[in-house]
């Protein structure tokens, strides 16, 4: 790609296409070079142009601060000590009426840590769109050197209890990693009978890399699953409530009664 281009030549359609070709292959340009394009994008005699200019310069400040941010959660991974490989994991699905619980663990390499492979957006996946979401379960199992998801269902669930389950998908989803982690990072509480190092980090989602990633695919795959049981039993909207007790899905149970996907001890007092 040309580097200096006359704007001045150019007209506005023009510039802005190539300002848009810059985004989508920005790393053709070093942060040096963008500055130099963004200067003479404000310089430009036209207003339409220097709008350009500042909507780039707000782009690029913007992905640095996302930078910096998602660099915090590594290196918050990297603060329990020296250890190479670090797995964090989460669950999803504890409180919903319908379906299994689903926890996730995600290992990564510690000390192979470059800003080409930081997973840019990670955080807690309620604060992401469903298509963030899924972008990024598939660049996190790019990128880790290991994952692993497991699901209990609502049989396991009645008879065992929530807690019991909770407990129970962390050991199996640590213990499926095809690496053995260092240290394990486990969001809200710590696991009871690991054999391992494990540290439990309150709201880890939002401050650990490995288990925002966690977070994130063990979301999706469950998001996924109950979608299929929408197929499947379309009366209960769990493509949009994905089991939890929403309105729709409690009236539902009242009107058509309950499915064999639904966990019969959370449903005692909707019943009575």
């Amino acid at each position: 790609m040309k580097f200096n281009v006359n704007f001045s030549s150019m007209k506005y359609k023009e510039v802005k296409e190539y300002i848009l070709s810059i985004e989508d292959i920005e790393n053709v340009f070093n942060n040096s070079e963008k500055e130099n394009i963004i200067n003479r994008l404000l310089q430009d005699k036209r207003k339409t142009i220097q709008k350009l200019g500042v909507k780039m310069s707000n782009i690029l400040e913007s992905k640095e601060k996302e930078i910096q941010r998602v660099r915090k959660m590594y290196d918050f991974d990297r603060s329990f000590g020296d250890f190479r490989y670090v797995a964090g994991v989460d669950e999803v699905g504890r409180g919903p009426l319908a379906g299994p619980i689903v926890a996730a663990a995600v290992l990564f390499d510690s000390k192979v840590v470059e800003d080409k492979d930081l997973i840019l957006r990670a955080n807690d996946s309620k604060k992401l769109s469903i298509s963030c979401r899924k972008e990024l379960s598939l660049i996190i199992k790019e990128r880790a050197l290991a994952y692993k998801i497991i699901a209990i269902d609502n049989k396991q669930i009645d008879e065992k209890g929530i807690a019991w389950c909770n407990n129970q998908v962390f050991l199996e989803a640590c213990a499926g990693l095809t690496t053995r982690p260092d240290l394990v990072l486990s969001d809200g509480y710590r696991i009871k009978n690991y054999p391992s190092l494990n540290e439990f980090v309150i709201k880890g989602d939002t401050l650990s890399i490995s288990i925002a990633c966690a977070s994130i695919i063990a979301k999706v795959y469950r998001d996924e699953l109950m979608a299929d049981y929408h197929e499947k039993y379309p009366n209960y909207g769990f493509d949009r409530n994905v089991g939890y007790g929403t309105q729709e899905h409690v009236l539902a149970i009242k009107k058509f009664g309950i499915i064999p996907i639904h966990r019969k001890s959370f449903l005692t007092k909707i019943l009575e």
